[in-house]
């Protein structure tokens, strides 16, 4: 007999979560009526002019609210196995103050949740993930061993993102931030309040997430935009998020992923796979046997448009299908319209010429990915 235990408090997902920072948002413009994320409400606009804020967020700095992240805390002696059982990459290899992406597929090797493994020590794990299968199947990974599993209703993370936002945060703190690298985090004190701080974001620019309590968040908030002010420092809205990531090409679970089984390999995924480093987990021999054989790519096109295509819209080569929008925007920082698609491998070359189906159909050319800094230099500039 076994003398593991078992703690798991399940998901409610039932509960419509909030935001502390409501009372912000709302001041703010946000009528928060539109559509929740993982059962929270989303200032997805303010008052302000959304590409203004795309400006602000590139060349100085933009606060986001992503409290509407899902964080669970993994804990107890069979965190690890645990989590190495649910993802792509190695865990064994991440380091107390380290994070990573991951893969997370199903037994048929498809794409079922955005995911990254936070690292706190080796039996103390966070997981960020998006609106996915994640706490289902944790749950089931979990059963007869010595592991806690409890998503963390407390936490809130301000996100502030920016080439300013390390010389808004560094002298504030008793870290080094300006030295810290992509994808690590440290504890320490910011404003007289205890959080963690990683360097990361989702904008495709140099950016910290601040993971605070419920209880400091509202005081974070204010104290990042007054200490931001000089820089110019402003709100962002989750519409301009959207924006930003688009002109850096990230992915957002499932609405890049329209087909219902999109593999790894498939959106370029394959940097969240440790395919020959770790033992058995979920999906791994599906994920062997599909290398290799993509029905389609993950490509960019900018279009001959003065607005966004439409997302589904159907990419046309001498009157045959052979592709699909599944993200759009028209990039007035850019001055660009441009579209994350699937298209066909043989398709996929840089410079093919193509049409995006529409009321008025749309010349389009697939280009290099990011639109927006393609080598990455902003999330990467001392690397």
């Amino acid at each position: 007999m076994s003398n593991s235990t078992q703690t798991i408090s399940e998901p409610e997902s039932a509960v419509t979560r909030n935001s502390v920072l409501n009372i912000r948002h709302k001041e703010l413009g946000s009528k928060l009526d539109g559509d929740t994320w993982n059962g929270m409400p989303i200032p997805w606009s303010y008052h302000t002019d959304v590409n203004d804020e795309v400006v602000a967020v590139r060349t100085r700095a933009g606060l986001y609210d992503v409290s509407a992240l899902n964080i669970v805390n993994v804990t107890g002696p069979s965190a690890l196995k645990v989590l190495d059982q649910l993802v792509a990459i190695d865990v064994t290899e991440l380091e107390p103050g380290t994070s990573r992406l991951a893969a997370e597929v199903n037994e048929a090797g498809a794409l079922v949740d955005d995911i990254m493994v936070i690292c706190d020590a080796k039996d103390t794990y966070r997981l960020s993930h998006g609106s996915g299968a994640t706490q289902d199947t944790l749950a089931r990974l979990a059963e007869g061993h010595d592991v806690q599993i409890a998503q963390d209703y407390d936490v809130h993370i301000l996100s502030l993102q920016g080439p300013k936002s390390v010389d808004i945060l560094d002298p504030v703190v008793d870290v080094d931030l300006k030295t810290l690298p992509y994808f690590k985090h440290v504890e320490t004190t910011l404003f007289g309040c205890e959080v963690v701080i990683s360097r990361g974001g989702y904008s495709g620019e140099r950016g910290y997430e601040v993971y605070c309590s419920a209880n400091d968040a509202v005081h974070l908030w204010d104290s990042i935009l007054e200490k931001g002010h000089r820089y110019g420092a402003i709100p962002a809205s989750w519409d301009s998020l959207d924006l930003t990531r688009v002109e850096a090409a990230l992915l957002f679970f499932p609405y890049d992923m329209p087909e219902g089984d999109t593999t790894p390999w498939e959106v370029n995924m394959g940097w969240c796979i440790d395919l020959n480093k770790k033992g058995d987990y979920i999906g791994k021999q599906a994920l062997t046997n599909l290398k290799g054989r993509e029905r389609f790519k993950q490509a960019g096109l900018v279009c001959q448009s003065s607005e966004a295509v439409e997302i589904g819209a159907k990419i046309i080569k001498d009157g045959k299908e052979i592709g699909e929008v599944t993200s759009a925007i028209f990039s007035q920082y850019l001055m660009k319209s441009i579209a994350m698609v699937h298209i066909k491998p043989e398709f996929s070359q840089l410079g093919n010429q193509v049409v995006v189906t529409g009321a008025t159909p749309v010349k389009a050319q697939v280009v290099k990915t990011p639109f927006y800094d393609p080598m990455r230099l902003r999330t990467h500039p001392d690397q």
